[in-house]
Order: structure tokens, then C-alpha cells, then sequence
């Protein structure tokens, strides 16, 4: 279907759970920040489920999903100096900020706190939708717009920009490096990336997980060593191993005085699960005994998306992915909530 140059096609939720439809719908209007592309490729992401189910409250319908997208850049405004035509550009979970606040002028915008603008499910601030990469085009802000490394295909790149920055952002914050022992809660699409970044950095990384399922995959991905968690004797003998711990998803019977006491004095528990059901509360005593941090992280701030694309640049990180055809998208989501993905499910036009 032809489009107009201020229209595209998207594969849309148009009612809670129902399968995507192909529809035409208007781009955000252009000004002289935007950056327009042709969408190459999406990954398929937990917080597109969530959106398309309403699982984390209400849905502006028809929406759009998708907040890791690569495309080849077709069109710039004369306020774009990083990206020019034909360059392969990518996008992820924000796609705009106010500029103005205390966090966005500290370099904070994922936290900014007038009016963020997310990628899908969310308002520009002259009141357009904002819609996600299941879709031919995207249109928006330069500011989080991203020039891809040359040496990165966009199949690779996509998934960087949500899964990617969400485990990288807050493990370099937490000083991750050579003398770190890390543990990672949770051996799925955000997990994978936590082994990947972690032991990119340096760290001795062990992988956590209910089960001994996932020992075989874990130790492929470059896990040094493999903890069920489920098993006292093993748990015990993990007391006060870890100097961070990354829970990129655990279940609703997680305690906490089980797991901070494996982290050692000072350290870190990072947190950037985000299940639909609330963690239990905590004796203060716990947290006083402990002496450790516990940390949340939102996906990550333009500044750390271009570190991260350079770190994963020079240290050749590489998410495992997998890829369907845009218009096997249904296919694809039907695939995705079975469990299937080893470990990113990426969509290509």
C-alpha cells in the first residue's frame, strides 16, 4: 500500500491482547530536530507484551510497539549534525525529554521529569503519538537518534537499544571490572546481555536460576560457574560471594534476606526486573546487616547508548538473536510468549 510522505505502515494493537493489524497512520510532524528512517529491523522486547496485554496499565490504542529499531536514515533536519542520509541509525525505549530539568541537564533524560517522551504508548510534546518500529518509518527526535558503528549489522544492532543499555547502563555505573564477581538472577533475553557485558568488563560472572535448565547455556554464553537457586547447599555455599548481583528476573516467592546475603560488604544489588507483581517489603535489619546498595535502572541515558555502542564495538559484544519476517509478526509475539527466544526475537523489513 502506498503511503503519503507524512503516513506509515505499522503492524498495530488495536485492542487489548488481539492480534496486530497492518495499518497506515500518521508520522509525528516534522521540524527541523527530527531524523526520519526506513525501519530495517525491531527487536521484540517483554515491555511490548506488557503494552499490547495493558498488563502495566492503560494503552492508547492503536499503538504501535517496538523500541529497538534500526533503520537507514532518509531524511534530516538542518539542526542534525550526527547523522546524514544512507547512515544506519537505531533508537530505543525514549525518544524525547524536555532539555531543561535538573536530570536532563545532568544527563538523566531517561529520568526527566516534565515530559519524557517514550517510544511507543506515549505523546511528543505537540500532542503526536508516538509509535514504535513494528513498522516501515520512524520520525522523531535527533537526540535519541544513534549512528551505528559501521561494523554492526542492524539485525546485531537492534536489540542494544532496549535489552542492551538496560543491563549495560547500570553495571558500568556499579564499577563492574576485572576484580568483580558478578551473579545474574535470570537467564533470558536481559540476562544474556548481563553474562555478555559482564564478562566483557572483566568480571567473573555466575548465572542464577531456579533450575539446572539453563546450566549448559549459561556456561556457553561465558558464565565462569552456575548456581540453582533453589538449592540450599549450593546457596549457602555462595554467602557473601558476590559483589554485585544483576536480577534481570526472578518469581514472586524472591526474598530479599536470601539473596542480599550473598553479596558481599559494599555491594550492589541491581534491579532492572520489571514483573507485574510487587517485591515482598524488608526488615530494616536485613538491609543494615548487609551493608549493600540496592539499585534500579531504566533503560539508559543517550550518553550511556553511546558508550555502550562503543564498548560493544571494541569488545565485539554480540547478542544471540533470532529473525522473523515484519510480516510474521503475530508469529513471532506467538512465539515470544511461549518462551522460545534464545535470546532476542529481531523483526526485519
Amino acid at each position: 500500500m502506498a503511503t503519503t510522505n507524512d503516513s506509515f505502515m505499522a503492524w498495530a494493537a488495536t485492542s487489548q491482547g488481539a492480534l496486530l493489524e497492518r495499518k497506515e497512520l500518521k508520522l509525528r510532524a516534522w521540524d527541523e530536530d527530527c531524523v526520519e528512517m526506513d525501519i530495517t529491523h525491531c527487536g521484540i522486547c517483554g515491555s511490548d507484551e506488557h503494552t499490547i496485554k495493558e498488563s502495566w496499565g492503560g494503552t492508547m490504542y492503536p499503538c504501535v510497539v517496538g523500541h529497538e529499531i534500526v533503520g537507514k536514515v532518509t531524511k534530516v533536519g538542518k539542526n542534525v549534525t550526527h547523522l546524514k542520509v544512507g547512515d544506519l541509525a537505531g533508537v530505543g525505549g525514549q525518544s524525547g525529554s524536555c532539555h531543561e530539568c535538573d536530570n536532563c541537564k545532568e544527563g538523566i533524560e531517561t529520568l526527566c521529569t516534565n515530559n519524557p517522551t517514550y517510544t511507543y504508548n506515549s505523546k511528543w510534546a505537540n500532542g503526536d503519538m508516538a509509535y514504535g518500529g513494528y513498522a516501515d518509518k520512524w520520525r522523531g527526535d535527533r537526540r535519541f537518534a544513534f549512528k551505528i558503528p559501521d561494523s554492526m549489522p542492524g539485525e546485531v544492532a537492534a536489540t542494544f537499544f532496549c535489552a542492551g543499555v538496560t543491563t549495560y547502563a547500570p553495571l558500568k555505573r556499579a564499577n563492574v571490572n576485572e576484580k568483580s564477581v558478578v551473579g545474574v538472577m535470570g537467564i533470558g533475553g536481559l540476562g544474556h546481555y548481563g553474562i555478555l557485558w559482564a564478562k566483557a568488563m572483566g568480571a567473573k560472572v555466575v548465572g542464577m536460576s531456579h533450575s539446572d535448565r539453563k546450566r549448559e547455556v549459561a556456561l556457553e554464553l561465558g558464565c565462569d560457574e552456575y548456581l540453582v537457586t533453589s538449592d540450599a547447599d549450593q546457596m549457602a555455599k555462595y554467602q557473601h560471594k558476590f559483589t554485585h548481583i544483576l536480577c534481570t528476573g526472578t518469581s514472586p516467592d524472591f526474598q530479599w534476606a536470601t539473596y542480599l546475603a550473598l553479596i558481599r560488604p559494599s555491594g550492589h544489588f541491581i534491579n532492572v526486573s520489571a514483573p507485574d507483581w510487587d517485591f515482598p517489603g524488608m526488615s530494616p535489619m536485613t538491609l543494615l546487616f548487609n551493608q549493600v546498595s540496592i539499585e534500579g535502572s531504566l533503560i539508559g541515558s543517550p550518553d550511556e547508548i553511546r558508550d555502550m555502542l562503543e564498548f560493544a564495538d571494541k569488545h565485539n559484544v554480540r547478542p544471540w538473536i533470532q529473525k522473523y519476517p515484519m510480516k510474521d509478526v503475530n508469529k513471532a509475539l506467538e512465539d515470544f510468549r511461549a518462551g522460545k527466544p534464545r535470546f532476542r526475537f529481531v523483526l526485519e523489513n
